[in-house]
């Protein structure tokens, strides 16, 4: 079976989230079950910047919209044995960021990505690879399902051609003014209701809703989630047509980056049958983050997108409990500037329990999760997560919300402590937070049982074969011909 997977970031070349370890990390597996993959994304200033060894196969390929017509040049590096293809147009790609600055999306965004529709398929035509399905990933690709059934200047190379769209995270819809619909080549016949018009606005993430033959969510939970007003963003009567055409796949983890008994990041390598490295990871974090060296003290680690949807007002309001349940608190990460400053607030207030570094770190990120007795992750709602499956290999436990992959992978220890892998609660609000936290603290203070808990999170498998199987199933679902 032939797969065309199309992302707006792809990790290592380009990245804002976990959309892009998704694509970074898929392909090969699938690749390995037996699938010949293609990988087609964009030609950023980052990706530049980076030393990848990255090709130009082809230049001057045209793609067309009602407006213009756009050269554009193809670039291309194989890694894992799958073919990864850059489309490279500096009128558009080449800039600091991906998608906006911190303080505003780019202007032009809609141009930006509904070029990047229409030249993944005027690509995928010039080289000549045909494939039985095109995995589309959130809003920047979202106009692929519907150029297929209705614009494109390659539908018969394109005959027979399935899609799946995939969401990610439902709250980025890609969202613009009517007038932006004639700039990539969709006319305003289609700004209707039943269409692509969304409360007044032009609706990227709506076209692959409605024109692709089967949506994927990164979780069973948040495929179940976003069928309800809460989680549905507005979207939840289309979903609701379309819930037989919903699955949902966990996303997996990529242990060739995260695993303790062989990350580079960490100040000493550790496994399940020897956890005394892990004590010296703590030591070693709480010295980078200046905080006083005491390993009775539990050490919390949080690494995440700052911001409303994470939960961190949750955990600003939280501070002093946390300090005063005798713990420590390291943060790391980027997002709302009010919450740069209300966290570094807090440091200033609390140096000897709270360390806060507003960055994107990844070495950092790795000696959290390995030097950290406890993970938090108290999200309103979470499609998949990721650190919560690193943790449990770092044998750091969680203490998360019980929300879409979340829910999914984390099994209370307080209602099964003979399965249990972590401390789940339900409300996002500080009262349900602190009252799982301090259960997970009593039970840290009985180093025995804490020892069994923590082997017992590192023997969870949560890595991409399973999940790639599931893919291939639904790939053979949608292309039964195959």
């Amino acid at each position: 079976m032939k797969i065309l997977l199309v992302s707006s970031e792809v990790a290592p070349f380009a990245k804002t989230g976990g959309l892009a370890d998704v694509a970074g990390s898929l392909p090969a597996v699938l690749k390995a079950a037996g699938c010949e993959v293609a990988v087609f994304t964009l030609l950023y200033r980052e990706t530049k910047k980076g030393d990848f060894n990255i090709k130009p196969i082809k230049k001057g390929i045209k793609a067309e919209l009602i407006k213009a017509k756009f050269d554009f040049s193809l670039h291309h590096r194989n890694k894992d044995g799958v073919d990864f293809y850059f489309i490279e147009k500096d009128e558009f790609y080449n800039r600091d960021f991906i998608y906006g600055t911190p303080e505003y999306e780019y202007p032009d965004n809609a141009i930006r990505f509904g070029f990047f529709a229409n030249a993944t398929l005027a690509a995928a035509a010039e080289i000549g690879f045909k494939p039985d399905i095109i995995h589309c990933n959130d809003w920047q690709s979202g106009l692929i399902p519907f150029y297929l059934k209705h614009k494109s200047k390659n539908l018969k190379f394109f005959s027979g051609t399935k899609t799946l769209f995939s969401v990610h995270n439902l709250a980025y819809q890609g969202l613009f003014a009517k007038d932006a619909m004639e700039d990539v080549g969709v006319g305003y016949d289609f700004f209707t209701f039943e269409s692509l018009e969304f409360y007044g606005k032009f609706s990227f993430i709506k076209s692959g809703l409605l024109y692709s033959d089967a949506i994927s969510t990164v979780s069973k939970g948040y495929g179940r989630e976003i069928l309800r007003k809460e989680y549905g963003c507005g979207l939840e009567g289309l979903l609701n047509s379309r819930k037989d055409d919903i699955y949902g796949i966990l996303n997996g983890a990529d242990y060739s980056q995260w695993n303790p008994e062989t990350d580079k990041f960490i100040t000493a390598n550790y496994s399940q049958s020897n956890l005394a490295g892990k004590k010296e990871c703590k030591k070693d974090l709480l010295t980078h983050m200046k905080l006083p060296i005491n390993e009775n003290i539990p050490l919390l680690g949080i690494v995440s997108r700052l911001a409303h949807q994470k939960g961190i007002d949750i955990i600003a309001e939280s501070i002093k409990a946390i300090i005063n349940l005798g713990c420590y608190l390291v943060i790391l990460g980027t997002g709302e500037e009010k919450y740069h400053k209300l966290l570094t607030g807090l440091a200033k207030q609390y140096p000897n329990n709270l360390a806060v570094d507003i960055a994107f770190d990844n070495a950092l990120a790795h000696k959290i999760e390995a030097g950290c007795d406890m993970f938090l992750m108290p999200s309103r709602y979470e499609p998949c997560g990721l650190n919560q499956m690193y943790s449990l290999k770092y044998a750091t436990i969680p203490v998360v919300r019980a929300t879409g992959g979340l829910d999914d992978t984390i099994i209370d220890y307080t209602q099964k402590p003979k399965e249990g892998n972590g401390f789940k609660f339900q409300k996002a609000t500080s009262e349900d937070f602190l009252t799982a936290l301090e259960k997970a603290v009593n039970v840290y203070k009985d180093k025995e049982n804490w020892q069994k808990l923590m082997i017992r999170a590192m023997k969870f498998d949560f890595s991409w074969k399973h999940s790639a199987q599931e893919y291939i199933k639904l790939y053979n679902k949608i292309c039964p011909a195959k």
